[in-house]
């Protein structure tokens, strides 16, 4: 189901469902229960709050945003360019912030979601419709053919980095510490802080939201949006997430060209994209080297689509979604 009153509508059939076959992941439900929760007191402190200390709950969104966009996701997760040590540890640690799992279990996850897109094989196969995709996967057990393919999909590369073994060995607790205790430490000793208000905060609040900020990608840009460059694809191209997510909307480029360091076609003058800024920065100072892009490989699948085109073939047309179709026919 998609985001509609629909899906609201099916939540306590879904919900018995889940618990009658003993689906739900307890240990994943409490801990996003504890993150909401604590979310919610930090709302609640924010009047309380210094301006200096809201200033740094927002340069965390960006700052934790690269850890999962320039680190786990362009670079280790689709080896989209190569990095020099220093940056590298530099992106451990904002991956750490972030709290999303070790570099390593997210960089498997995606990995096995790209190639198994939309199929029960994908961690949050967006077929299964928006809460799924978006969060609702987590608190379910994963699919067996989820785990089947995790298994059988080689991340030696991966533990080839030590700093990807490190992190992964001090998995949670170092993320854990990194996302809720380090910015009311900083905030405390910088500025003088009351260390549970900026805990709550620029912990806490700042944590949950970019959390659903990397979230929607999976739901809300594998189904909403325009299918310039592959018209199949449930990922598409959605500039509200992009805002969100430094750069990571532009979902059906980086579908189609998985290795492309940029994730988008055009550049920043046309496609918000501060990730791709940051990469760029990198690269002129020599911490980034062997940018990848997709443009060559879109040059000639436009062009061949023109020659299509110019011969009277269409372009070919998407399926129903699975909301979409009711008892064999498409629901208007």
């Amino acid at each position: 189901m998609d985001l509609s009153f629909q899906m609201f509508r099916d939540i306590p059939k879904v919900v018995s469902y889940h618990y009658k076959e003993g689906n739900f992941n307890w240990p994943m439900i409490i801990y996003i229960s504890f993150v909401h929760t604590t979310a919610i007191i930090g709302a609640l402190k924010v009047a309380q709050c210094s301006p200096q200390t809201l200033i740094w709950a927002f340069l965390l969104w960006p700052i934790s945003g690269f850890g999962i966009t320039v680190g786990v996701h362009r670079l280790w997760s689709h080896r989209s360019y190569e990095a020099h040590f220093i940056l590298r540890f530099f992106l451990v640690l904002c991956n750490s912030i972030a709290n999303q799992g070790s570099i390593y279990h997210w960089a498997r996850d995606h990995r096995v979601h790209h190639k198994f897109s939309e199929t029960d094989a994908d961690p949050h196969n967006a077929t299964r419709g928006f809460f799924y995709a978006h969060m609702g996967w987590l608190l379910v057990k994963k699919d067996p053919a989820v785990v089947k393919a995790g298994r059988e999909m080689d991340f030696s590369d991966l533990l080839a980095d030590p700093l990807v073994r490190i992190q992964k060995s001090m998995d949670p607790w170092f993320a854990l510490y990194m996302c809720y205790v380090m910015p009311g430490q900083v905030a405390s000793y910088f500025w003088g802080e009351d260390f549970w208000n900026a805990f709550f905060v620029a912990g806490a609040l700042r944590y949950c939201i970019v959390l659903h900020f990397t979230w929607l990608v999976n739901s809300a840009a594998h189904l909403y949006g325009d299918h310039p460059y592959d018209v199949l694809s449930y990922p598409a191209e959605n500039p509200i997430v992009s805002w969100c997510a430094v750069g990571e909307g532009w979902h059906n480029w980086h579908h189609k060209y998985p290795f492309d360091y940029s994730a988008s076609e055009y550049g920043v003058s046309s496609q918000f994209n501060p990730s791709r800024m940051f990469i760029d920065a990198c690269a002129a100072v020599g911490l980034v080297w062997n940018r990848k892009t997709g443009t060559a490989a879109w040059q000639m699948g436009r062009a061949r689509r023109d020659r299509d085109a110019a011969a009277g073939i269409p372009l070919p047309k998407a399926p129903l979604r699975p909301w979409e179709v009711q008892e064999g026919k498409k629901v208007e």
